[in-house]
């Protein structure tokens, strides 16, 4: 009977236990000392984020301004070299800065350089900014990148709201105005694009890996940049669109392994064939010596 009381108590003491915890657990999210479950985003985030448009065509008639004032259109840049597009405003004091950085720093890591290669075009997403707001970051990441020709492969542009929600729709990057502190919350990522305007692959974040970059680049390309050495990584490694990020394919890996290793015994045996061939030899009574 003791024993039974004793259960009792025990279970009720638990109950009573949980019941406390959902309670402290249920307040302290209602007073932001927690984050909500991961399938939930924080208010003011529910509209931002970045929807993959692989392979979708950006409009080539969309008007901006560059760094200078001069009015152009997206398909001024098309139909030469591949292309990094980023989205950032230039007056974001977190973000955005960091992002155009650890670009830069990435690119400087890459063989290829913008304005040769590939060009970069990066557009502000706020209608309010300025040419002169566009230039001075111009000066300042090209001048971070150092190398000649930059500034004539690297556009930084503005431009008015229907251009700007055209061009994020088409890429899939969705973004939301905070009135309470005059920003913009937003996520971050490079696209980068074919020749013709195609966007080909997206690399999240603000650090970018230069082998990433540098294959994402060439495959845009459709191997018109790069080497052979190229040719063969993007043939061991494949993008993943979830990550974006490229990861190595143990098939393809195993049949380059595979084929190198039937060329190898076949250059051996072709050797020692050679090597038995140029072997004199010499008749004797009854058969012949080999020397």
């Amino acid at each position: 009977m003791i024993a039974k009381y004793n259960n009792s108590v025990s279970a009720a003491a638990v109950v009573f236990a949980l019941v406390i915890l959902a309670s402290s657990a249920a307040a302290q999210m209602n007073s932001g000392m927690m984050s909500p479950p991961a399938n939930t985003r924080p208010p003011r985030l529910e509209n931002v984020g970045i929807e993959q448009h692989l392979d979708a065509q950006v409009a080539p008639d969309l008007i901006f301004r560059d760094d200078t004032g001069k009015t152009v259109k997206l398909g001024d840049y098309f139909g030469r070299k591949p292309m990094i597009l980023n989205l950032v405003y230039y007056n974001c004091t977190m973000l955005c800065g960091e992002a155009l950085a650890g670009l830069s720093s990435a690119m400087r890591l890459v063989k290829f350089d913008v304005g040769n290669q590939f060009d970069v075009i990066t557009v502000s997403f706020d209608p309010r900014e300025t040419t002169e707001m566009a230039a001075a970051k111009k000066k300042d990441y090209v001048g971070r990148y150092g190398r000649a020709n930059a500034a004539a492969g690297w556009h930084f542009l503005t431009g008015q709201a229907d251009s700007i929600n055209a061009l994020t729709k088409t890429v899939g990057f969705q973004y939301q105005y905070d009135a309470k502190s005059n920003q913009y919350a937003h996520a971050t990522a490079i696209m980068v694009l074919t020749p013709e305007g195609r966007i080909s692959r997206y690399f999240y974040g603000v650090d970018f890996p230069p082998k990433d970059l540098r294959m994402g680049l060439v495959e845009a390309s459709q191997g018109k940049i790069g080497n052979a050495v190229d040719a063969v990584l993007l043939y061991c490694y494949h993008y993943d669109p979830q990550t974006g990020k490229y990861g190595a394919m143990v098939a393809n890996i195993l049949r380059l392994a595979a084929a190198a290793t039937i060329l190898l015994l076949g250059g051996l045996l072709f050797i020692l064939w050679r090597l038995d061939r140029s072997v004199p030899t010499r008749t004797l009574h009854g058969g012949t010596r080999t020397l």
